[in-house]
């Protein structure tokens, strides 16, 4: 199977922290049986990508990437001088000459085989099909191990960074806990009907009772208690990621969930979560077509949604004939 990458307009605002309106712009990996290969037909002349193997996933996500102009940007800069080791094994070196190989207007597909064979050589085998998310963020993890500039791949992981904040609060006491972390994607769960990208978000946000064998370790009670647990946005990225988590494990077998999850081609995050949670240059397909990956039929289910921040958008550079 193969995923087609689609490139949307979306409309968010972040919570009272942020009151600016932001834009994003979303990138979506589309499941599709029909397509043997990706093409792209874009002025910007980025090319296709042919399917090795059970290698959609990857090409899916290599032509995000190529659509992140920041990313592509970052890599440029990056000149290894020495401290990559083997390069067939370097994951950034090998991303970032494909993504150059991308960016050329030869009307072929592009050379993407050493990238390929890079992932392979770090355990993400040409052989099985991978989960888009689980690649996605083993490929930002490669960045942080292996680039021998520190800064630029720390600059790379803040395109993608959500700041969050986890409250737990004990139901014995009522005394609560707070710490900071961070994800690089937002990942929803999905009820075995029908979902809305709105009502998976708020599921998010909702406290979650955590009882029996999840409570948590209470330092006032000095025991495992029952408590409330809950999570707040404290800075959004660039680019943010939303994982639809469509599978579960059952009975010791992962099985994949395919009911209908909609999501709306603009979506106002203040007004969907309110306060509780706090380019259009580049379309592939037509909003029609991008929902028919909705899900429901057994096929074409959309896993991962990125958004693009356009709040700088004016800054994103102009691409030459």
């Amino acid at each position: 199977m193969c995923r087609v990458l689609f490139y949307l307009r979306i409309i968010i605002k972040y919570g009272k922290c942020l009151i600016s309106t932001m834009s994003f712009n979303l990138y979506m990996a589309r499941i599709s049986s029909r397509f043997d290969r990706l093409h792209s037909f874009t002025p910007s002349g980025m090319r296709g990508l042919m399917n090795y193997g059970l290698s959609c996933c990857v090409n899916t996500l290599l032509q995000v990437f190529s659509a992140t102009w920041e990313l592509a940007d970052l890599l440029d800069r990056w000149a290894p001088v020495g401290g990559t080791g083997d390069s067939s094994r370097n994951v950034p070196l090998q991303l970032k000459k494909a993504l150059m190989a991308m960016r050329s207007d030869q009307p072929q597909p592009a050379p993407h085989h050493n990238f390929l064979h890079c992932l392979d050589r770090n355990y993400i085998r040409l052989s099985i099909q991978h989960d888009a998310d689980e690649v996605f963020l083993s490929i930002l993890n490669f960045m942080q191990q292996q680039m021998d500039d520190k800064q630029l791949a720390l600059e790379i992981q803040n395109l993608y960074k959500i700041s969050v904040e986890t409250h737990l609060q004990c139901s014995e006491c009522n005394s609560v806990q707070c710490w900071t972390s961070y994800l690089l994607n937002l990942p929803l769960h999905i009820r075995e009907d029908r979902n809305s990208l709105e009502s998976c978000m708020t599921s998010f946000f909702e406290l979650q009772e955590l009882k029996c064998g999840d409570c948590c370790f209470c330092a006032q009670c000095g025991s495992k208690t029952p408590s409330k647990q809950g999570f707040k946005l404290l800075s959004l990225p660039r680019i943010l990621c939303v994982h639809v988590n469509r599978f579960r494990s059952y009975r010791g077998c992962t099985q994949k969930l395919d009911c209908r999850v909609t999501f709306p081609e603009t979506f106002d995050l203040w007004e969907n979560l309110g306060e509780e949670a706090f380019s259009k240059d580049y379309v592939k397909a037509t909003w029609k077509d991008v929902q028919t990956t909705y899900g429901g039929n057994y096929r074409n289910t959309a896993y991962m949604l990125m958004y693009r921040s356009t709040k700088e958008e004016e800054e994103q550079p102009q691409c030459s004939g």
